[in-house]
């Protein structure tokens, strides 16, 4: 009998590993969905401030929500059809150039002098032929186009993510006050309210903080194309548009973004233009930090800053650049409901 009672134990264990096993394994194939659920259910609680907003100014909320959904459509819209076509120029312009460029970058006056003191460890003209041979070399032609293969195969399941994620953005931005309903009608009556109540504050902040990230990004962008035209750089639009996506990370993009844009001026242009670079996001930095992060974020992320850096570099470390924009806002969530829910709780006699 005891046998019999290990091996049935035995067999209801293994049965419950291996639907883990599968649940785990159906979760990573689903990944890449998730992540679109994720990032446009983000997106409809960032919009979901500008619908409330425009509901207390005596607007239908049905007349809201579509007041909002053409703005948001509109804004992609616009991006698609004037920037998008922009950047991509300038890229082309620049492959187009390369090989010129190439040729010139060895005479320039800052490699020279570059070549001249550190000759011994680096060999810039050495360099500089290998790549050249590279991209001349027939034979590279095949790994070449199974590269711009993959790179087409990438933008085009990008375009199909994004096509998704604005479908899914519509969707949720349309529902999200019934699926809040639903989630509320769930709890028992006798908690409802508190619920409902906490469940407003935390997306409400969510909300907010999706906004500001975005308002700090589009900044950095618009102030970096700028920058870089004063100065005389090149392919403004194109680093302009690189530094915005690279500002929605938190914490790091703007780190990320100066680096990327003062190396390309770097060597598009001249080592000037590149210290311009660093001088201004040294001084933007500062700007963001001390002025428009706070002003920006704190109505909407109430949180000491060491949580906000423990949250951003456990959430990029576990989920990525998505695991790292949505850590902040679940660390205030956290937080929120400790100081309303477990302090109370834990104070009552």
């Amino acid at each position: 009998m005891k046998i019999e009672n290990a091996f049935r134990a035995g067999l209801i264990g293994s049965l419950g590993v291996g639907l883990g096993i599968l649940l785990m394994t159906a979760i990573g194939s689903l990944a890449t969905i998730l992540t679109y659920i994720g990032v446009a259910f983000f997106l409809a609680l960032g919009l979901d401030p500008a619908v409330n907003w425009l509901v207390r100014k005596s607007l239908p909320r049905w007349g809201a929500i579509l007041a909002v959904v053409l703005v948001f459509l509109g804004v992609v819209a616009g991006i698609i059809f004037t920037l998008v076509p922009m950047v991509i120029d300038q890229i082309a312009e620049f492959v187009k150039t390369f090989p010129a460029f190439l040729q010139q970058f060895t005479t320039q006056p800052w490699v020279v002098s570059v070549s001249g003191q550190f000759g011994s460890l680096i060999d810039l003209k050495s360099l500089t032929a290998q790549v050249s041979k590279f991209v001349s070399d027939p034979t590279q032609i095949g790994s070449v186009a199974g590269g711009v293969l993959k790179i087409g195969e990438g933008i085009l399941a990008g375009i199909t993510g994004i096509i998704v994620v604005i479908i899914l953005t519509l969707f949720f931005t349309a529902s999200l006050q019934t699926i809040k309903d639903t989630a509320y009608s769930l709890v028992p009556a006798s908690k409802r309210d508190t619920f409902a109540a906490l469940s407003e504050q935390i997306t409400g902040g969510v909300g907010k903080y999706i906004i500001g990230q975005i308002e700090l990004a589009l900044l950095n962008g618009v102030l970096a194309a700028i920058m870089i035209t004063v100065a005389g750089g090149k392919a403004a639009l194109m680093f302009g548009f690189i530094a915005f996506l690279l500002a929605l990370i938190p914490l790091i993009g703007t780190v990320l973004s100066a680096v990327i844009v003062s190396l390309g001026q770097l060597i598009l242009v001249n080592p000037t233009v590149a210290l311009i670079s660093i001088i201004y996001f040294l001084v933007y930095m500062q700007i963001e930090a001390y002025v428009l992060s706070p002003k920006i974020m704190t109505k909407a992320v109430a949180i000491p800053g060491s949580i906000v850096v423990i949250a951003a570099l456990a959430g990029g470390t576990l989920m990525g650049i998505l695991g790292a924009l949505v850590a902040i806002p679940i660390a205030a969530s956290i937080v929120l409901i400790v100081k309303q829910i477990v302090v109370p709780a834990q104070n009552k006699v």
